[in-house]
């Protein structure tokens, strides 16, 4: 995760949630576990937590997410509806998994293998990719004519080209709008600003602390949790909906 580099003016947002969710859940999950000696011995819970340690996990994660649902529900369709063709998969898929990104986070990039494979296992999977350009100029620049070739019908071809590219810079970003027949500097457009906003509020009241921000179902997952995880949790979701 980038949780460094979120620019100053965005960290409130990005912090009120962190606040919330991390702090929140943790204490919650104390609460149930060394706070009601009626219920459950210390010596039990301390036993319990001794054999297995992932239990306290299990329950911040828990309360994670019963946390966010409230958000979830509200944004459902703000969250898992692309942005012009700024999706991949399935036209009619039974999940929806959703990544808030940034080209220039190397996180990013080492789950984009993960979504691909994802995707060619998955034919029942739409993934949804909303950006988030948090790492400076050139992420912004990147953000703005990846959403430009998305209204043309041509993301695909744009973030798969910078992904391959490397890093967001000038040469990479402008091979990338070649491959994806754009021109190689963003244009002032309202749409893009729109949807830049609303990531950004989007992502901020889902906690998140950086890029990638996972959005499956009813979880919300921060950073580069890999392939399993992404897999366990499209599983979960079509299992909810089945």
């Amino acid at each position: 995760m980038n949780d460094t580099n979120v620019p100053p003016r965005r960290q409130s947002a990005f912090g009120v949630a962190l606040a919330g969710g991390i702090i929140g859940s943790g204490l919650t999950a104390a609460l149930i576990f060394y706070a009601l000696p009626g219920a459950l011995s210390s010596k039990i819970v301390r036993q319990g937590l001794l054999a297995d340690p992932g239990i306290l996990n299990e329950t911040v994660d828990a309360l994670r997410d019963a946390q966010y649902a409230p958000v979830l529900a509200a944004n459902r369709a703000a969250i898992e509806t692309p942005f012009a063709s700024s999706w991949k998969g399935a036209p009619k898929a039974d999940v929806t998994l959703v990544e808030f990104f940034d080209y220039a986070c190397p996180y990013c990039k080492a789950s984009n293998p993960a979504v691909d494979r994802l995707l060619k296992e998955d034919k029942n999977l739409r993934v949804v990719y909303r950006e988030l350009p948090i790492l400076g100029p050139d992420s912004v620049t990147a953000a703005r004519l990846s959403l430009q070739a998305s209204k043309l019908g041509r993301f695909a071809q744009f973030h798969d080209a910078l992904w391959a590219a490397g890093r967001p810079a000038p040469d990479t970003i402008a091979t990338a709008a070649n491959s994806a027949g754009i021109p190689p500097a963003p244009q002032q457009d309202g749409d893009v600003d729109a949807e830049l906003n609303r990531n950004m509020k989007l992502a901020g009241e889902l906690g998140a602390t950086g890029t990638p921000l996972f959005v499956i179902g009813d979880k919300v997952m921060n950073g580069a949790v890999g392939y399993d995880m992404l897999k366990d949790a499209i599983a979960k979701a079509r299992k909810k909906t089945a």
